[in-house]
């Protein structure tokens, strides 16, 4: 069974540098979206070198150095679902030496009246994919260890948010009505396909990580509505807040 995939061993036999070569320690921090247009736009307004690639037999993605009022940071498009988005982030941080990794993305909310014109802290969420299970000892949720944090972010920032659980899931065409109302049960407020993967990953290779989300598809009415989603996807002020996190973070 899946949830008995995790061993107790540091070491695998199978390391990045077998691809990668020796590591890179080049900025401390990296950002990540998960949208193709704010990669772009993001690309055409700062200055940028290319720091590292993240490849596969599907080719490569290009990690970049943005240079931002004269403070460098990591920038990089991340692959969907916990195990693209983890595998990402390790061959990134290989290469980088980052020790911060400031992501978001969009979900699908299951509180629409608490998610609704505010963004969501994630303060858990509900393991229901591979990734995080080959990272950390099974558990029904993986603890967000930086929610409250980012929470009293967003409170100096004046940014409307709700803090609660999440539900990861790596197969979305399977959120059915009773899985949904399962997880609402739980107190979850919104699904996405990420974060307890991330999470697992992050706290093994020592990585703090700092994740908000903007919900855009309903999930909580007696219809299915999509027509927030894409809003959620490409809005680039979701970028503009991570560069205030990274100041923040960076300050304290």
């Amino acid at each position: 069974m899946i949830i008995h995939s995790y061993y107790d061993e540091p070491e695998s036999l199978i390391s990045p540098g077998d691809f990668l070569g020796e590591r890179k320690y080049i900025c401390e921090t990296a950002i990540a979206t998960f949208s193709h247009e704010i990669f772009r736009t993001v690309l055409d307004l700062y200055p940028h070198t290319e720091a590292a690639n993240i490849g596969s037999a599907n080719g490569h993605r290009p990690v970049y150095l943005l240079d931002i009022d004269g403070k460098k940071v990591i920038f990089y498009m991340s692959g969907i679902g916990a195990t693209l988005a983890g595998n990402d982030i390790i061959e990134m941080q290989w290469q980088t030496g980052i020790k911060n990794l400031i992501i978001f993305g969009s979900a699908g909310a299951l509180d629409s009246k608490a998610t609704n014109g505010r963004y969501v802290i994630p303060t858990s969420a509900y393991r229901d994919e591979g990734m995080s299970y080959h990272y950390a000892p099974p558990s029904d949720y993986m603890e967000i260890k930086n929610g409250e944090k980012l929470g009293k972010i967003f409170e100096q920032l004046e940014l409307p948010y709700v803090m609660g659980k999440v539900w990861t899931t790596d197969a979305p065409y399977r959120e059915t009505k009773q899985a949904v109302e399962k997880r609402k049960s739980e107190g979850c407020i919104a699904v996405e396909m990420e974060l307890a993967g991330l999470q697992a990953v992050c706290d093994f290779y020592n990585v703090e990580l700092y994740s908000f989300l903007v919900t855009g598809d309903i999930l909580d009415e007696s219809k299915y509505r999509p027509e927030g989603l894409y809003e959620a996807n490409h809005s680039l002020e979701k970028f503009f807040i991570a560069l205030k996190i990274l100041t923040m973070i960076n300050n304290n």
